[in-house]
């Protein structure tokens, strides 16, 4: 059965898209940390992180770091953090985090409740910056 996020890279699942190019989609998680949290992900399907195949783990980095980037320049934060967990979705995935202390990284704390109509405001400015 194909992972959420293959449903989402499909089109059968909508999401707030911020970046994607013939490998790679980065799109705002649902219930995000911070607002402008985004998830990056590989087309192709697999389950962990270092399991991908060499040429996608490669290129997933600069893809992000492009991401990243307009990120910074779109929402009030020092820096974007970025971390890989993989036990949520079991497809690898990247998440890319505005930050300004450790603490807005802690993923045990309680997620934002952001509307439709804000999510798609929030990945307007990254997709413009």
């Amino acid at each position: 059965m194909a992972s959420i996020f293959t449903r989402i890279i499909r089109g059968e699942i909508p999401c707030h898209k911020v970046g994607e190019d013939d490998r790679f989609l980065a799109f705002l998680d649902i219930s995000p940390l911070r607002e402008g949290h985004t998830l990056v992900v590989p087309k192709v399907e697999v389950d962990r992180f270092f399991d991908l195949p060499a040429d996608v783990l490669a290129g997933i980095m600069p893809f992000a770091q492009e991401v990243a980037t307009r990120i910074r320049r779109a929402m009030p934060c020092d820096r974007v953090g970025v971390a890989v967990i993989g036990l949520e979705v079991p497809h690898a995935h990247v998440h890319l985090i505005p930050i300004d202390r450790m603490s807005d990284m802690d993923f045990t704390r309680d997620k934002l409740r952001l509307t439709q109509e804000e999510l798609a405001a929030i990945a307007e400015r990254i997709r413009k910056a």
